[in-house]
């Protein structure tokens, strides 16, 4: 992949189509009017000037992560070729963003059943993504893999994150009870370099560390260690998935509103807020960006979902992400979209050339309502399904728009997953809020803490245990 060619940079560039979010298109009622933008030009330049002034300042430190860590992808490159060498497993311990990005990029960009290939055909270890403490998927994941043919990465930046540190408690055991002093050498952690717990136990155990930058938030997360070493293990190009998303960042310096992409969007759905469009549905048309939908629903809604805004007022703010995959939920969500309340905004992504070409074969000739489709591509059906879809909301007056990625390579994610970020930091500075805290996750952590009598918080637990109790008669 020619990343660093002018050409190709050019050639895939992704598009952002927002015709469906005019009034020539939606009607007055729903719409928006060029007037619309130049009453709230002001709004969009102060946001795009409030991101240009803190990059790499605070909790935006993501934003230079395209440009600084040379050094770091080289030794994740060298330790990805020693897993691959040495391993046949590589499992990911984490929550939150450790676990949606590589999740989401492992799925736009390796073989869609890459886990069930043979080896020599996969050439790469498999991946597995733990995000969560169910103890079935735990048991389940011990059943499938050989652990002394198994490399764990724990990912964490505190270090005291309780599902994922118990994951970590759990494997290492069995590690030390099955490896003794090799278990180290099975252990990969992604963390805090200077505070935290498993920096700590990091350095006592002997483990290979990479760390997560102090300005990177987990859901800001993907393109730093957290996300680029589980990438190179499975033979994901880093280099040109930063490559790509340095070009979105250098497309979206442009102050010009309808020339950003990432601002232009975020103008478009700050704009929707204010007319009570709450529901912010994620729609991509190509099962390789099914995960990129869960990955962006945490980065919207705990970055947009606040009570307060910067002054102090009560504001409470926010879309609710939902995630939907054409063609899947055209036969379950979009009856909904299209005749239930205004109150959605839709995204729907989609695919210009897929990696593979699928022809559908002739028969049924006897039966017309079939045969029809015959002779035609599965990639036609599908990119005639998204124009459907399309035009369906559009005549049924719903707010939708569309990104058009050229091809899915490491190149055109990086774009994507960049252009997201870019769109939400726009858009928490137009709304006034902090965009990269998250008390309310906070909250439920520390009620967590307080019900397992982690010292620290007993007063949580004394309020817990003083809450009101609940009733019989309304168990039913």
């Amino acid at each position: 992949m020619n990343y660093k060619n002018g050409a190709f940079k050019k050639q895939m560039e992704l598009k952002l189509d927002y015709n469906n979010m005019m009034t020539e298109f939606v009607g007055e009622k729903e719409g928006f009017t060029p007037a619309d933008f130049k009453e709230n030009k002001k709004i969009a330049e102060s946001a795009h000037k409030f991101v240009a002034e803190n990059r790499g300042q605070g909790m935006m430190g993501w934003t230079e992560l395209p440009y600084n860590q040379k050094e770091i992808v080289e030794d994740i490159i060298a330790t990805a070729k020693d897993v691959k060498k040495k391993f046949d497993n590589f499992v990911v311990l984490g929550i939150g963003g450790s676990a949606l990005g590589p999740i989401s990029v492992f799925q736009a960009l390796c073989h869609l059943r890459h886990n069930e290939l043979p080896k020599s055909k996969r050439k790469f270890p498999k991946l597995y993504v733990e995000d969560n403490v169910d103890p079935e998927r735990m048991a389940a994941l011990l059943d499938v893999i050989d652990i002394k043919k198994t490399c764990f990465n724990v990912i964490t930046k505190s270090g005291a994150t309780s599902e994922t540190m118990s994951q970590y408690l759990i494997i290492m055991d069995i590690l030390k009870k099955a490896l003794g002093k090799d278990a180290a050498s099975h252990m990969i952690a992604t963390t805090s370099e200077k505070k935290g717990n498993l920096i700590k136990i990091a350095k006592e155990e002997g483990l290979k560390t990479f760390y997560i930058p102090d300005g990177v938030g987990g859901r800001f997360s993907e393109l730093c260690p957290v996300g680029l070493l589980p990438a190179a293990v499975v033979g994901i190009d880093i280099k040109a998935l930063l490559a790509g998303a340095a070009h979105m960042d250098k497309i979206c310096k442009n102050k010009n509103v309808t020339e950003n992409p990432a601002l232009v969007s975020a103008l478009l759905e700050y704009m929707s807020i204010k007319k009570g469009k709450n529901i912010s549905v994620m729609m991509p048309y190509a099962d390789s960006l099914k995960y990129i939908a869960d990955w962006y629903c945490q980065l919207w809604g705990e970055s947009l979902g606040k009570a307060v805004d910067l002054d102090g007022n009560k504001v409470f703010v926010g879309q609710t992400p939902v995630k939907a995959l054409g063609v899947t939920d055209q036969h379950s969500q979009v009856q909904l979209y299209r005749e239930g309340p205004f109150d959605k905004v839709i995204t729907i992504i989609g695919v210009e050339k897929f990696r593979t070409e699928v022809e559908i074969s002739h028969g049924c000739d006897s039966i017309p309502d079939v045969s029809f489709l015959s002779g035609h591509t599965m990639n036609e059906l599908i990119n005639a399904e998204r124009k459907a879809t399309e035009y369906a909301l559009t005549t049924a007056n719903r707010l939708n728009y569309t990104i058009l990625l050229p091809e899915v390579n490491a190149f055109t994610l990086g774009e994507l997953l960049f252009m997201f970020e870019l769109e939400t930091a726009y858009c928490g500075a137009m709304l006034n809020i902090d965009t990269f805290n998250q008390p309310g996750v906070e909250g439920g952590k520390n009620a967590t803490y307080a019900l397992f009598g982690r010292k620290g918080y007993e007063k949580t637990k004394e309020e817990m245990d003083n809450a009101p109790k609940k009733k019989s008669e309304y168990i039913c």
